[in-house]
């Protein structure tokens, strides 16, 4: 298959002026307006899941795009709707998938659920009174999938988390490792074996608060040498201020102390509001890549987002240096092998 090229629209403002300049690479990786995503690989495949980015009650599915290599894409639609989803009546969002015992589960966030006592809140519109995170399954990472539990895992308001942004992370000794939260607060609980609730802590409580500073969204967790990589986005989701800072630890539970920000928007980018990001390893290496949306620029629209990948480098002593937007992207890589 001939490698995909992309012509991209840079603009350079020149004494007053706008000016397109024409770029040749791989990013954003595919067609369309998509956010939140989630990268991971299955067997010999690379696979892209995120949000569909459009207006709160137009944003009902989600589609998945596969590869071999990092830069063909294959788009598989609407893997999870509202068909699937009885009580999804607005805003389908952030997925997380994990492979366990030959089946997919995907978890979800829905309804943009509020709370009483929010400015959010409109206590005559129903609309986000209930709902929160969500688990899906399939037998193939494409789906079809179907309602894990016919209701919300998470739809209560613990240490004032709202329930959304999950991430799961299965640690060196089988344990699932569940993170979450929005409104600036995370939360960390340990998933039952079946997927179904969460097993209690010492004190008896479903979840920790493990809030680093400048918290706001977006957790996501890996390891490499013996140290666990916690990850988060700061700032707006709806505007250049978006980011994404991290802290190092030496189990999955923590402590976290933020380190700093590798990922942000500056003044001569090529794109505004860089966060809400995942990280792929390519199997076999030690060659790491961060899967984050972005707003092209010009961009007026708040949910006019893409995907991109661009590589993530370390230091000597293990801390992330910063990562560089591009237009390049990634370029070709072979099918990941253990």
């Amino acid at each position: 298959m001939k490698q995909k090229i992309i012509l991209c629209l840079a603009f350079i403002a020149i004494s007053g002026k706008v000016i397109a300049q024409k770029q040749k690479g791989n990013n954003p990786i595919f067609d369309g307006w998509y956010a939140d995503p989630e990268g991971v690989v299955f067997d010999d495949t690379y696979w892209i899941f995120p949000t569909f980015s459009d207006d709160y009650d137009k944003q009902l599915h989600f589609d998945a795009f596969s590869s071999k290599d990092l830069v063909n894409w294959e788009k598989h639609e609407s893997i999870l709707d509202t068909t699937q989803i009885k009580w999804l009546r607005q805003a389908l969002w952030a997925p997380a998938i994990i492979e366990k015992d030959d089946k997919y589960y995907l978890f979800f966030g829905a309804n943009d659920i509020q709370r009483p006592g929010r400015d959010s809140y409109d206590p005559d519109n129903d609309i986000n009174h209930y709902g929160g995170i969500g688990v899906a399954v399939a037998d193939h990472p494409g789906g079809p999938y179907k309602d894990y539990l016919g209701e919300p895992l998470i739809s209560d308001f613990y240490n004032d988390a709202q329930p959304i942004d999950q991430f799961v992370f299965m640690d060196t000794d089988g344990t699932y490792y569940f993170f979450y939260g929005g409104w600036g607060h995370c939360n960390i609980g340990v998933l039952t074996d079946d997927f179904t609730g969460f097993v209690p802590w010492e004190n008896g409580e479903k979840f920790k608060e493990i809030t680093p500073e400048e918290y706001v969204e977006g957790p996501f967790m890996f390891l490499r040498n013996g140290i666990y990589y916690f990850m988060w986005s700061e700032g707006s989701w709806g505007d250049g201020s978006y980011k994404v800072a991290y802290a190092m630890a030496d189990k999955a539970t923590g402590t976290f102390k933020r380190i700093g920000t590798i990922l942000e928007s500056k003044a001569d980018d090529i794109a505004t509001g860089a966060g809400h990001h995942s990280v792929i390893k390519r199997p076999g290496t030690d060659e790491y890549i961060i899967v984050y949306h972005r707003r092209p620029i010009p961009n007026e629209d708040r949910d006019h987002r893409v995907v991109a990948l661009d590589k993530m480098e370390f230091n000597y002593d293990g801390t992330i240096k910063p990562v560089k937007m591009t237009f390049e992207g990634v370029q070709l890589k072979s099918p990941p092998k253990e």
